[in-house]
């Protein structure tokens, strides 16, 4: 089936035309003014919208098991919300338990995920170290088209790397082209301050921020980007959320290291306030890691967006609902760790940023698609509108307004951090390879998203060594031995 999107304004990372697409099957095959509609094509009329890749989630978490319990949301429902905000695809996390093949928890988490409705891919956490973890990441790399490994510097006592893991996992990414990921906490400082906080009487969510200050997030950033730096691999940054690890990604990138930062729309908007609402249940629905900071750092992390320090965006999603995160309620440590926001990501920030003049319609292509498709090497089958690109687009009406709430979304959760929050700016259309996913209703069909292979870069030490011995050998000229 063919679908003409007509009178619109196409917007890609690189600017903004007005142009009709045409979809044929999966796959656009034309981009430009007046385009002949084929016999039988369905029309959509985008006049006085945008026409824009479909967004790209680099950082979700569906179904995960997680702290005693299990993330509500799965990749069927969140793929359906992802839909209804814009989003056409996800990069979860392969999590697996210490000591569990990586390998075994691929094939996990692929056939948890064989019910989406939209496009997914995985990166691997690395969660322990020995040979047999070394010959996984080799496996995935080669035979399932993984090209990036995270890393836990928090949550000990379970999946939280040590340094050698650490240093072990990074040489072997570098052997294979890939990318390593972190998320940057000192595992043992937020051990050591967490039980410090409960023993003095601080048991409710307001100890959470307590027990992890923006320094622990700083410090963990700056060791993992100077490890990075010391082996030669590129390293990308999972959600940023303090002027302490923004400087550390700053420095290292003004000093040429290829380091990529990632922020959550969350933490662009909400504050720290929100740990001391005297409701338990909603303040424990903030409960994340890391948690939400001063207002200081968000106006910091907007600059850090602008500027190009940090080049995409991401929710984190992980969804536990109210009876979850009761399970501590007499502890902060017990709360399962997780906010919801897949839905509402592109249209927070296109008010918050687009609307505000702090980012141009292109750079919001940039941050919410293109360079996610870019940095893991998927562009340009995803993250453009051009011939031969997936059809996956979202026509973006920039004066549709709603009011987020819980009693609306699809995301399978009973809360939304951003409750009551009026945005202008909405999709009024999804598609999803060419099929509608989304049209002011939810069009999803269980099981249509497919799994996206993402090959890994040459490994740059290969490819120096070719050129090298390519070139002809030169002579050493040495001084003449003192007399």
């Amino acid at each position: 089936m063919s679908i003409l999107i007509r009178g619109g304004t196409v917007v890609t990372a690189e600017g903004e035309s007005r142009a009709d697409v045409l979809c044929h099957g999966e796959t656009i095959v034309a981009v430009g003014p007046n385009l002949e509609a084929p016999a039988g094509a369905r029309i959509i009329d985008a006049g006085g919208a945008y026409v824009m890749p479909g967004g790209i989630d680099p950082h979700t978490h569906m179904e995960l098991p997680f702290m005693g319990t299990v993330a509500s949301e799965d990749f069927f429902t969140g793929t359906t919300a992802a839909a209804a905000g814009g989003t056409t695809m996800a990069i979860d996390f392969v999590i697996p338990s210490p000591q569990q093949s990586l390998l075994e928890a691929f094939h996990d988490w692929r056939g948890w995920a064989e019910k989406a409705a939209c496009d997914y891919s995985f990166h691997v956490a690395v969660t322990w170290w020995s040979d047999q973890v070394k010959a996984d990441m080799h496996t995935l790399a080669t035979e399932h088209g993984v090209n990036s490994f995270k890393h836990f510097m928090a949550y000990k006592n379970a999946i939280m790397c040590d340094d050698e893991t650490l240093v072990n996992s990074f040489k072997t990414a570098k052997e294979l082209g890939a990318l390593c990921t972190v998320h940057a906490e000192n595992g043992e400082l937020v051990h050591v301050l967490q039980q410090d906080i409960f023993d003095k009487g601080i048991t409710g969510p307001e100890g959470h921020p307590l027990s992890r200050p923006p320094e622990v997030e700083g410090e963990a950033a700056n060791r993992a980007i100077r490890i990075a730096e010391v082996l030669g691999v590129p390293l990308y940054v999972v959600h940023t959320s303090c002027i302490d690890a923004l400087e550390a990604v700053t420095r290292a990138k003004l000093e040429g290291q290829r380091v990529y930062a990632e922020v959550l729309a969350q933490h662009l908007v909400i504050d720290e306030s929100v740990y001391r609402n005297p409701d338990w249940d909603t303040a424990s629905h903030y409960v994340m890691s890391p948690p939400f900071r001063a207002k200081e750092h968000q106006e910091a992390l907007w600059r850090g967006l602008q500027s190009g320090m940090i080049q995409t965006t991401a929710t984190d999603h992980c969804c536990f609902c109210t009876p979850q995160k009761a399970m501590g309620r007499d502890d902060f440590r017990k709360i399962p760790n997780g906010t919801a926001g897949i839905e509402d990501r592109l249209a927070v920030l296109w008010h918050h940023g687009v609307r505000t003049g702090r980012l141009t319609p292109s750079e919001f292509v940039a941050v919410t698609s293109t360079n996610t498709a870019k940095i893991f090497n998927i562009h340009p089958k995803k993250g453009a509108i051009q011939p031969g690109a997936d059809a996956d687009i979202v026509v973006w009406d920039p004066e549709k307004t709603r009011t987020i709430s819980a009693k609306t979304h699809l995301q399978n959760i009973d809360f939304n951090i951003y409750e009551g929050m009026e945005v202008t700016g909405n999709p009024v259309y999804t598609l999803s390879r060419g099929r509608v996913v989304y049209d002011g209703q939810p069009q999803t069909i269980r099981g249509a998203g497919k799994y996206v292979n993402r090959p890994c870069f040459a490994p740059f030490w290969t490819a120096q060594n070719k050129r090298n011995a390519l070139a002809e050998p030169t002579a050493v000229v040495r001084p003449p031995a003192a007399k």
